[in-house]
């Protein structure tokens, strides 16, 4: 694959004061209400409607992954321990905060974006592994690319693939990764903890928090394309609905990665002022809502399972 960056297309000088020095308040009281609601639901709204709390549970652990994605791009704190400690209690159960800190911030390496082996969140296969899988394989993983199998499977593959890799980590006496995975164990039995107190029983729970990755994949289904230009493979959604509120304006990802010290907050200001020049960089990879997004790959395939320009960069 190509290394050329957006053809000397640079990105655009931030305004004075877009960057916060101090606490970023907003952001802090957003981190807040999301804990009090979550607190309301599981232990209020789950003795009136069950139905209604784990859906409600689900959208805000959907919106605490987007604020935990906040916190490891230095929000609301400019210290990195005080952003980690808000971010402490896992609740999607699943995913260590610090497994995701790290990989997510080797995928912010630009230049290898949609690598099927050093982008961590590469939704691409190499073509020589593609043509060795089984043929239930090969079908499971091309549902997996429409976006209802990657909301209704995508969490389950994403999250055996990921423990396969860290349990390769692990085996190999990779202490970060070790140590990782037991503060994350320990933040998981308290959350289990204060469901078992709660109304909503451990079973509702775990729907919940399926749900709320299976929200998060409406997120990541085609932030990144195979292209030959690197910032040609980030999308820009221009959606100004529930989904852009529920990802923190992250829909905008073309300014987040030119950008990713920016907050939630200004990105769209941001984007809306130079909408011309991160059109041009990303090549007019662009949606105009999720709306369309649903409309059009909600049964079809976007992309191949096999990372078409693998070959060509090889």
């Amino acid at each position: 694959m190509s290394e050329a960056i957006g053809q000397g297309m640079e990105a655009p000088i931030l305004p004075s004061g877009l960057m916060p020095r101090g606490v970023e308040w907003g952001t802090l009281v957003l981190i807040l209400i999301c804990y009090t609601a979550w607190f309301a639901v599981i232990f209020w709204l789950a003795a009136l409607s069950m139905a209604l709390a784990v859906v409600l549970a689900g959208v805000l652990i959907a919106f605490h992954s987007s604020l935990c994605h906040e916190a490891l791009h230095g929000h609301p704190f400019r210290n990195r321990l005080l952003n980690e400690a808000l971010m402490a209690l896992p609740l999607n159960l699943v995913i260590p905060y610090g497994r995701f800190r790290d990989t997510h911030l080797a995928h912010h390496q630009d230049e290898r974006l949609t690598d099927p082996f050093d982008d961590p969140e590469s939704n691409f296969m190499c073509p020589d592994i593609w043509r060795g899988l089984a043929p239930w394989k090969r079908a499971v993983l091309r549902m997996n690319n429409t976006l209802l199998g990657r909301m209704l499977l995508g969490p389950l593959i994403g999250q055996i693939c990921f423990m396969a890799g860290d349990w390769q980590l692990v085996r190999q006496g990779d202490r970060r990764v070790i140590a990782d995975w037991l503060l994350h164990v320990a933040g998981s039995a308290l959350v289990v903890w204060l469901v078992l107190r709660a109304p909503m029983p451990v079973w509702a729970y775990a729907i919940a928090a399926y749900l709320g990755l299976a929200l998060l994949k409406i997120r990541t289904f085609l932030e990144h394309r195979a292209h030959e230009e690197v910032r040609g493979r980030t999308v820009v959604i221009e959606d100004r609905g529930p989904l852009a509120l529920l990802f923190l304006n992250n829909n905008l990802h073309i300014v987040h990665h030119m950008h990713p010290g920016v907050p939630w907050h200004a990105l769209p200001r941001l984007y809306h002022r130079h909408r011309a020049l991160y059109q041009a960089a990303n090549r007019a990879y662009v949606f105009p809502s999720y709306r369309q997004i649903f409309r059009d790959y909600f049964l079809r395939a976007k992309d191949p399972v096999p990372h078409p320009l693998w070959q060509k960069g090889k």
